[in-house]
C-alpha cells in the first residue's frame, strides 16, 4: 500500500470529517496570497501547505528533489516532469510531516505560520500549463442518450463507438481555472423554423459534467504505450465542465465535428488529485462487448468510484439546487485505454496535456451530467426552488461541480469547479 494512503493516518491539523482536503488526499495545486507570490501548495483540511517554504527550511533535504525552485513556479509542470518516484516521494514526505506524532511542523509555531496559509485567503490559480486538450465521448449512457435524440433510437451507438474511445482534440487556451465568469458565446444557429442561419448568442447553453486526467511524462513522436503503462504517464485528476452551445454545435459539426459550439471556455477544478490518491477506489468497469482489439485489453480494476454533483444557483436564489447526481465508475472507456488509443498512431505526450473524460452520466434521469439530457433537449424543463424553469443555462446562472471519493473512513475530494454565465457581449 502507498504510506501516505494509510485510512489510519490522522493529522496534528483539524480536519472536518467532511472536509475534501484528508490527510489521505493532499493534492496539489499554485496557489498566490497577500504576502506570497504564485508557488505550489498543497491542500490539508481548511489550509494551504507552502511547498517551496518546506525546501527552504530542509525539509525535502531527504529527497531527491535537485532543484526546490521547482516549487516556486507559475504551474505544476516543471515538478510534474520529476516523474512518478519524485511524486510519491513528495507526498509521502508531507503525509509525513502532518501527521499528528510528527513534530518538525507541529511543535514550530514560526514554521507553521510560515507554511500554512487559509484558503480563504488564498487564490487559486490554473494548476498546469496545457500544451493539449483532448476529450472523449465514454460513458455509454451519455452517448446513447444523444444518439436517441438526435438519431434512430433502435441505432443510438454509432458503428465505431464500442470499439475505440472516440474523442476530439479541443482547445488549451481556453481552460479556465475554477471562479473565473463564462461569457454567453455568439454564432452561427439554424433553427428549424428558418431557411437560413441566424447569428447571435447561443440560446441553448450547457454544462458537462465531466473528470479530466493529466499527463507526467511525455514521449517521443513515433512512440506508443499500452495499457499496462499508462499509469506512469498520468499525474492526476481535476474535474472538468466542458461548456457546450448546443444550438451552435448542431449547425456547425458536420462533417468535421465540434468547433466554436465547444472552444469558448472549459473550466477545472484548480486542486490536482492524484493518481496515488484515489488509488484506494478502484472498481471494475463495465462489460466491454465485443471484445476490444489486443491494444485495448487491460488487467485488473481501472475505473474509481467517484461521486459527482452538478448544482444550479439563479441570482435569486437563496441556495444552489442540486440538479445531477452521477459518478465516474460509469465510464465504458478507461484513462488507461484512452491513453492508449491516443498513441497508437504515435502521436506525443507533453507534460500537463489535459484529457477529459466526456459527459458522465448514468443510468438514470437524475444522474444525466448535461442540461441537455436532464431536460430531454429542453422537452422536459427542470423546475427550480424559485419555481422558474430551466431548458438550458441563463445569463447569471452559477453552475459548480463537486466530486469525492469516499472509502473505509476516509474521503479524498476535488473541492469544486465553479462559473456564473455573463451575457453576450
Amino acid at each position: 500500500m502507498i504510506r501516505a494512503n494509510d485510512p489510519s493516518l490522522h493529522s496534528w491539523i483539524q480536519i472536518a470529517p467532511e472536509s475534501d482536503f484528508q490527510i489521505q488526499n493532499l493534492p496539489f495545486g499554485i496557489f498566490q496570497a497577500q504576502d506570497r507570490d504564485p508557488r505550489v501548495g498543497v491542500a490539508i483540511g481548511d489550509y494551504v501547505l507552502d511547498v517551496y517554504v518546506l525546501t527552504q527550511h530542509g525539509l525535502f533535504d531527504m529527497l531527491d528533489v535537485e532543484d526546490p525552485t521547482v516549487f516556486h513556479r507559475l504551474y505544476l509542470n516543471d515538478f510534474i516532469a520529476l516523474g512518478r518516484p519524485i511524486w510519491r516521494q513528495v507526498r509521502d514526505r508531507i503525509s509525513e510531516l502532518l501527521r499528528n506524532d510528527n513534530p518538525e511542523i507541529r511543535d514550530n509555531r514560526e514554521l507553521m505560520a510560515e507554511c500554512l496559509v487559509k484558503q480563504k485567503d488564498s487564490q487559486m490559480l490554473m494548476p498546469v500549463r496545457v500544451p493539449n486538450y483532448t476529450d472523449f465521448y465514454s460513458s455509454m449512457e451519455h452517448a446513447t442518450n444523444v444518439g436517441t435524440m438526435f438519431r434512430d433510437p433502435a441505432n443510438a451507438l454509432l458503428p465505431n463507438w464500442k470499439h475505440l474511445p472516440v474523442g476530439y482534440h479541443g482547445r488549451a487556451s481556453s481552460i479556465i481555472p475554477s471562479g473565473v465568469p463564462v461569457r454567453r458565446p455568439k454564432g452561427q444557429t439554424k433553427p428549424v423554423d428558418v431557411d437560413s442561419p441566424i447569428f447571435g448568442p447561443t440560446k441553448q447553453l450547457d454544462f458537462e459534467l465531466e473528470v479530466a486526467f493529466i499527463t507526467g511524462k511525455s514521449t517521443e513522436l513515433g512512440t506508443t504505450i499500452t495499457t499496462l503503462e499508462a499509469e506512469e504517464h498520468i499525474f492526476g485528476m481535476v474535474l472538468f465542465n466542458d461548456w457546450s452551445a448546443r444550438d451552435i454545435q448542431s449547425w456547425e459539426y458536420v462533417p468535421l465535428g465540434p468547433f466554436l459550439a465547444k472552444n469558448f471556455a472549459s473550466s477545472i477544478s484548480p486542486w490536482v488529485v492524484t493518481l496515488d490518491a484515489l488509488e484506494p477506489f478502484r472498481v471494475p468497469g463495465p462489460v466491454q462487448d465485443p471484445a476490444v482489439l489486443p491494444y485495448l485489453e487491460y488487467s485488473g480494476e481501472k475505473n474509481l468510484d467517484i461521486n459527482l454533483e452538478v448544482t444550479l444557483q439563479a441570482p435569486n436564489m437563496s441556495q444552489e439546487a442540486v440538479i445531477c447526481r452521477s459518478n465516474y465508475q460509469y465510464m465504458y472507456w478507461n484513462m488507461n485505454q484512452q491513453l492508449a488509443h491516443h498513441t497508437i498512431n504515435g502521436c506525443n505526450l507533453e507534460v500537463g496535456d489535459m484529457y477529459a473524460s466526456g459527459t458522465i452520466s448514468g443510468p438514470t434521469p437524475d444522474s444525466y451530467g448535461s442540461m441537455l439530457e436532464l431536460t430531454w433537449r429542453g422537452t422536459k424543463p427542470l423546475t427550480l426552488p424559485d419555481g422558474s424553469e430551466r431548458k438550458f443555462i441563463h445569463d447569471g446562472d452559477t453552475i459548480t461541480m463537486r466530486g469525492y471519493a469516499e472509502r473505509n473512513g476516509v474521503r479524498v475530494g476535488f473541492g469544486e469547479v465553479k462559473a456564473q454565465i455573463l451575457p453576450a457581449i
